[in-house]
């Protein structure tokens, strides 16, 4: 028996178990099913790097299957936004992409074999009398006046159910088990409905659909799926799962449940995604305060940030919510060291270098990346008016320990000279609108011989060059860290009214060539990452991360 590797979790303790006993030959195959009506979130990335992780680890596959089985509710650009969040994770699936429709035609033929073994029925029962039928925990259900047809009666109307006879509601397939089952979803659950809806991908070939019980176990029996992992949310649907394999004799599939994560601020309903994008309270499925993997991907989040984040934060079988905190500690852990730094004034106002020549420029040669050599160095241009910080100037310092722009303050520019600061220039409201300093000629960086000792440095940009930039900066769109847990209210009276807020700023000239998705250090203010929305007239720049973690560990 070859090595196999340890487990660390209680998922691979089964599969572990399961390759020492030889079954399936030593075969791992798993599998990630979405359904194609939304984006992916951040729950569906725990699912994800759960499936693709174990898998590999063990020297197995995983399948990518949409369980397109609702029409209603489906659509082909869900798919294509899947496939893409997938691979932008860092995955890729064995062969083609797989589709629960793919096997309508199986499916009906397993119908028909329930039906064949006495083990299924066609009800004409409305959705609220089947809803009575089956009772209540402890209360025994009672059988549909219509449990009893005969096998060739249930296939007679099951094959006019396929051909389109009946209308919509009118007619169900159930599976016969056990109305009086302490499971409930085992008393006799509805495994085909009537729905006279064009399929994404079969058009009006069927009118007969399958739910999700009954299409979700039958397609990992017919891909061959050994270990079949889904959320907690499932553990009760794994009684029926079993039942149907052994009613149809088809390969065992083994459901193993883990617990689904959930993040605080974030939600993991792709029903109020919905609501979200529809009501206009986002500005789409990808805005980047959302918790969907395309709108943290927009925002600037590294695919090995999200990686890292699920996996550290483990495998259980009890529901958990992680602080968000953690998930921005994750994405701060890999852009310092893979983010360039670069400078923009958020909040910029003048300052003039009184004694810096009219119309003279020059160039200051600084590091892409102090954290990686490699990443090389640029030029920054300088002259005598250049862009700060309004909140990097006081005109009375409070403390000592105040190191930046005052009166009398002698303060380093990033990568450029010492400057001295003699006054500012105000408005009739007492409003700064200028900074007037003075600077030591023999002060430049790497060549200093002044010897003035500045404690305090300061980014800034050249106003000859600098472009204009609009910055985008995101707060958590909820106020509450789980807004939907409170009995009784909606989760939108949660929304945080300050969540975006849009700036006008000022960046260096070599951001003008940034492309759509890279992320830079902004020196001192933090991470941000290039908007699609950005032309050549406006950069725009999604904040992504605080330089300083509130994360405690």
């Amino acid at each position: 028996m070859p090595n196999i590797p340890e487990a660390d979790n209680f998922i691979e303790e089964f599969i572990v178990e399961d390759l020492k006993n030889g079954k399936h030959n030593g075969r791992i195959h798993t599998r990630f099913p979405p359904e194609p009506n939304g984006y992916l979130h951040i729950g569906h990335a725990k699912a994800i790097v759960i499936n693709f992780e174990i898998a590999k680890k063990y020297g197995g596959k995983t399948n990518l299957r949409m369980d397109d089985t609702n029409p209603t509710t489906e659509e082909t650009h869900f798919v294509t936004n899947i496939e893409n969040d997938i691979r932008w994770l860092g995955y890729e699936w064995e062969g083609d992409t797989l589709y629960a429709s793919d096997y309508f035609a199986t499916l009906y033929e397993y119908g028909l074999r329930l039906i064949d073994k006495g083990l299924a029925y066609v009800d004409d029962s409305t959705p609220d009398e089947i809803e009575a039928q089956k009772g209540d925990i402890g209360i025994p259900g009672t059988n549909s006046p219509y449990r009893d047809r005969s096998i060739e009666e249930n296939r007679d109307l099951f094959t006019r159910m396929k051909d389109g006879e009946f209308p919509d509601g009118s007619k169900v397939l159930r599976a016969k088990i056990d109305m009086a089952h302490p499971n409930l979803l085992l008393r006799d659950p509805v495994l085909y409905r009537i729905k006279h809806e064009d399929h994404h991908r079969t058009g009006d070939q069927w009118c007969i659909y399958p739910l999700y019980d009954f299409a979700h176990g039958q397609s990992d029996s017919v891909e061959g799926i050994t270990h079949s992992l889904c959320s907690l949310e499932f553990r009760h649907h794994r009684d029926l799962y079993n039942w149907l394999i052994e009613a149809l004799e088809i390969f065992p599939s083994r459901q193993i449940e883990f617990a689904r994560m959930n993040v605080d601020y974030l939600i993991t309903s792709k029903r109020r995604l919905k609501k979200l994008v529809e009501e206009g309270i986002v500005s789409g499925w990808d805005d980047p305060r959302m918790g969907t993997l395309a709108g943290m991907r927009r925002r600037g989040y590294p695919s090995l940030a999200i990686r890292n984040f699920c996996m550290r934060t483990g495998v259980t079988k009890r529901e958990n919510q992680q602080e968000f905190g953690f998930l921005e500690h994750c994405v701060r852990e890999v852009l310092n060291e893979s983010a360039n730094r670069y400078m923009a004034v958020l909040n910029p106002v003048k300052l003039v270098i009184t004694n810096y020549p009219e119309g003279q420029t020059e160039t200051f040669v600084t590091d892409n990346n102090p954290e990686d050599e490699s990443q090389g160095t640029r030029e920054l241009p300088f002259s005598r008016e250049i862009w700060v910080e309004r909140e990097d100037f006081r005109k009375e310092p409070q403390n000592r320990k105040y190191f930046r722009l005052a009166p009398g303050k002698d303060v380093r520019l990033k990568s450029a000279y010492i400057i001295h600061v003699d006054g500012h220039e105000e408005d009739e409201d007492g409003n700064v609108t200028q900074i007037n300093c003075t600077y030591y000629p023999n002060s430049r960086s790497g060549e200093d011989t002044s010897g003035v000792k500045a404690k305090g440095t300061i980014h800034w940009v050249s106003v000859d060059t600098a472009i204009d930039v609009e910055v985008r900066q995101y707060e958590n769109l909820f106020t509450d860290p789980t807004p939907m847990d409170h009995e009784g209210k909606d989760f939108l009276e949660f929304i945080n009214p300050n969540s975006l807020t849009v700036i006008e700023a000022k960046g260096e000239p070599a951001l003008a060539k940034a492309e759509a998705g890279q992320t830079f250090q902004f020196l001192r203010k933090g991470y941000f990452t290039v908007d699609p929305d950005s032309t050549e007239e406006k950069m725009v720049f999604n904040s992504t991360v605080g330089l300083k973690s509130s994360w405690k560990g």
